[in-house]
Formats: C-alpha cells, structure tokens, sequence
C-alpha cells in the first residue's frame, strides 16, 4: 500500500472512527482472496466501501476492465482519491444499498462493508439491492472479522441466498474470512 493510501486512511479513521470500522486497511492477501474469483470474463463489478483501493487494485490486477468497474464508497475524500487513482472507474459517492439504481447485470460484487456493525434492516437492505443488481449466476464475496458468515441467517432466508466460507486470511489485521454468497 502507497504511504500516501496509509496517510489518507489514517486521517480518516482519527476524522471519524465510527465510519471506518476497521484496525488497518485490508492486507494484499485478503484483497487476492476475496478476488480469486474473478477474470476478465466476470463481467461488470461492483465494489462496496473501497476506502484507500486496495481491493480495487486487486480487482483490476484480475482483468476486470476499469469500465466494468462501479464503486460504493460514503467517504468523499476517499471518492477523491480513488478516482485520482482510477481513471475509467465509476466512483459513486452513495450507500451500497443503491446499487440496484445504478447498476444490473452484474457479474460479482466485492464487499469491504463492516456489516456486523450495521444494524439488520441496512444489511437486508444492502443485499436485497445487490440481489437485484446482480445476474442470475453472479455471486457477492463479503469478508467479516468475525467467527460466522455476517449476514444473519434469516436475511440469507428471506432473499434466498447461499453462503459458502472462504479461506480465513490470517496475515491480515485482524484475521478475516471471505464469504461468497449466491442465490440458492
């Protein structure tokens, strides 16, 4: 990670702790395994809550074309800074929750969110307009901290999704589990 992604991240995290939601930024590792299933055939993506881009990076070292690539990101200096970085990507400053209005036929949606932080009724939100955004065979590769898939059971229920774990990342701060979630 560039020390001026480091900077910009620890500016924002002493800005307003609460809304960043993390120790560090994400490792190299966890962006390689929460991206391992993407190629250039994926199609369109979408990210959500990039922060610094280090997921973003890891999605275009998959091939994914900057145009197919719609970002997620609430923090509008982070939006700044990765459309400085990311010429051809599409920065929306807007909750993941409207991706549905911005986006369909998407192939595979990679999430950074900090959904054990977030209430219920905004997680049910956040999947239900993936769900509509996404193709029929398209997935959304979610990582938590925590010891179980983040999405709550009856949420996964209602919007008729699978879970199945990843491998957990322990060279990451803290350690972390991808989970990818499709419809059953």
């Amino acid at each position: 990670m560039p020390s001026s992604d480091l900077g910009l991240f620890l500016r924002q995290l002493l800005r307003d702790p609460t809304a960043i939601s993390a120790m560090a930024p994400s490792s190299k590792g966890l962006a390689r395994a929460i991206t391992s299933a993407l190629s250039p055939a994926t199609g369109p993506v979408a990210e959500f809550g990039p922060g610094t881009g280090v997921f973003t990076r890891a999605i275009l070292d998959r091939g994914v074309a900057p145009a197919d690539l719609t970002l997620f990101e609430l923090n509008p200096a982070f939006c700044t800074s990765l459309r400085q970085q990311f010429p051809g990507v599409r920065v929306i400053n807007a909750g993941a929750q409207s991706v549905g209005d911005h986006c369909q036929g998407l192939g595979a949606i990679i999430s950074g969110l900090p959904l054990l932080s977030f209430p219920a009724d905004l997680c049910a939100a956040i999947f239900a307009s993936a769900v509509q955004a996404l193709r029929a065979d398209g997935a959304i590769h979610q990582f938590t901290y925590g010891p179980k898939p983040p999405l709550p059971e009856h949420i996964r229920a209602d919007l008729g999704l699978t879970v199945t774990p990843g491998p957990r990342i322990w060279l990451n701060l803290p350690p972390a589990r991808v989970y990818t979630y499709r419809r059953g």
